[in-house]
């Protein structure tokens, strides 16, 4: 055959038996992993991904699961009350804090509470309502101060069953301040002055120290700058009868399991 070039062309008949092509479908779902490996028949070792990706988001290995029958909860930062807090406030709500221990109450598998402080205090009212709660409880608890435990933070730490302060934590004790605008009349001091009570006879009726001993911590100048109050440390919480013992994580832990025996 020519084509207007001048250019022979020739044809090559179809072949009768052509050869098949190779099979380049793709692999079905849940294929052996052994076939997709580079070395099959080799076992791979390490960690699985669940791990890997918890050591890169989080920078450590997921915790093992371990089947207690005792409870941590943790109060940090600044109670928060009937008022919502800034958002660069690192903060504890009340209203997540009170149906925990409910449901801790109720809770068959839960034997005791543990319970970790490291708080500035905040709502004078909303801190009373978690300790009132605690204190009311039937299991045992025990709480650490770990941080401080100050202001409102106080009554919360003494309403445990047996409570703990590690040797650097502090206790900040001073009266009921208030925020913002105040009516100056003497009903605003008569109620201030029922509230301190209520904070008072709370901490004299859930731990050792007396009346007399915590209204002059209270009181007393000198120690904290342009404010009345005591700043307690450690050993001194514990020589005043607020606390009971000096400890850490682990003797609160042991405290409480020979609580929960007991009980």
């Amino acid at each position: 055959m020519n084509n207007r070039y001048g250019l022979a062309l020739c044809t090559i008949p179809d072949d009768p038996n052509p050869a098949p092509e190779p099979d380049r479908r793709k692999e079905p779902d849940g294929q052996d992993e052994r076939e997709r490996e580079p070395n099959p028949g080799k076992k791979v070792t390490g960690r699985a991904k669940g791990i890997l990706d918890s050591v890169k988001e989080m920078g450590s290995a997921p915790l093992p699961e371990v089947k207690s029958n005792i409870h941590c909860l943790t109060i940090v930062g600044q109670i928060e009350g009937h008022l919502v807090l800034p958002p660069q406030n690192k903060t504890t709500k009340y209203e997540h804090m009170i149906p925990q221990l409910v449901a801790l109450e109720q809770s068959p598998e839960v034997k005791g509470i543990l319970i970790l402080l490291n708080t500035v205090g905040g709502d004078v009212e909303a801190g009373l309502a978690i300790a009132e709660i605690i204190a009311s409880m039937s299991k045992p608890s025990v709480s650490v101060v770990l941080g401080g435990g100050h202001s409102i933070g106080v009554p919360i730490a003494v309403s445990c069953t047996y409570s703990f302060i590690v040797p650097t934590a502090s206790m900040t004790i001073h009266p009921i301040r208030l925020n913002g605008l105040v009516i100056g009349v003497p009903q605003t001091y008569e109620y201030l002055d029922k509230m301190q009570d209520r904070v008072v006879g709370f901490v004299v009726g859930h731990s050792n120290i007396t009346e007399k001993k915590f209204r002059e911590l209270m009181f007393r100048t000198g120690e904290l700058a342009r404010d009345i109050g005591t700043v307690l440390i450690g050993d001194e919480a514990v020589e005043l009868g607020l606390i009971n013992e000096v400890g850490g994580i682990g003797e609160a832990i042991k405290k409480l399991n020979n609580m929960i025996e007991a009980h």
